[in-house]
């Protein structure tokens, strides 16, 4: 080891036998000079933090999610709300779920999810694809966002704020939930998680969901994941 590594990685007294004690015990080198440069480092990262004239401070994320076009309606929706009336039932008006609403989908989302099991539609219906409310053998996740829809309209929640949405997940893989759209923002009611989440917090890249308006459209939406959080 060189005499200025030695100095710089142990700190103690070097004796040398021609030379004599060179040096005395010392801090060792570089924890004295992290310490010295630790305070020019710290307002340097702070000041990274501040955005400059040249560089101006990045957007919120919008609350929420936005209709880019119409759409057709994913595979094996087809001819649902014939079907199941509630599910594209609307009072055409615009409306937004209040904080109570929120409670009870928080209450029902965590139910279902604990209730249902999760069978794919291979297994259960032998086809890739085919959407319906779960049986007693369970559902796959747009079963499952659509007993949880079924579920929160029939208790007073206002349908036109409760969408289903197609998505892919963190991992790229087809998914499905129900995005209650409330007064704080669109949140994600998912069977994958018990906790409900702001859209962008969930990382999903959302492909299509109902239209308000008139729930029996779609309309695609490409945001999140591999699209970005600008709706």
């Amino acid at each position: 080891m060189s005499l200025w590594n030695h100095i710089a990685l142990t700190g103690d007294p070097l004796l040398d036998s021609r030379f004599g004690r060179l040096f005395a015990p010392r801090e060792p080198l570089l924890s004295r000079l992290g310490r010295r440069l630790a305070p020019a480092l710290l307002a340097l990262s702070v000041l990274a933090m501040v955005p400059t004239a040249a560089e101006p401070a990045m957007k919120p994320t919008p609350a929420y999610l936005k209709a880019k076009k119409p759409i057709g309606a994913p595979a094996g929706f087809g001819n649902l709300c014939g079907k199941y009336d509630w599910l594209c039932s609307s009072t055409g008006r615009k409306a937004r779920a209040s904080r109570s609403d929120l409670d009870l989908a928080t209450r029902i989302n965590a139910e279902v999810n604990r209730k249902t099991h999760q069978i794919s539609d291979i297994q259960q219906y032998g086809r890739s694809e085919y959407w319906a409310l779960p049986t007693s053998r369970g559902g796959d996740c747009e079963d499952i966002a659509l007993l949880k829809k079924m579920k929160l309209v029939a208790v007073g929640i206002r349908p036109e704020t409760l969408l289903i949405a197609t998505a892919l997940d963190r991992k790229r893989n087809p998914h499905a939930v129900l995005v209650m759209r409330t007064e704080f923002g669109d949140v994600v009611l998912d069977n994958l998680s018990s906790r409900i989440k702001h859209w962008s917090e969930t990382g999903y890249s959302f492909l299509k969901m109902q239209n308000p308006a008139r729930p029996a459209n779609w309309d695609a939406i490409f945001t999140g994941g591999i699209f970005g959080t600008k709706a």
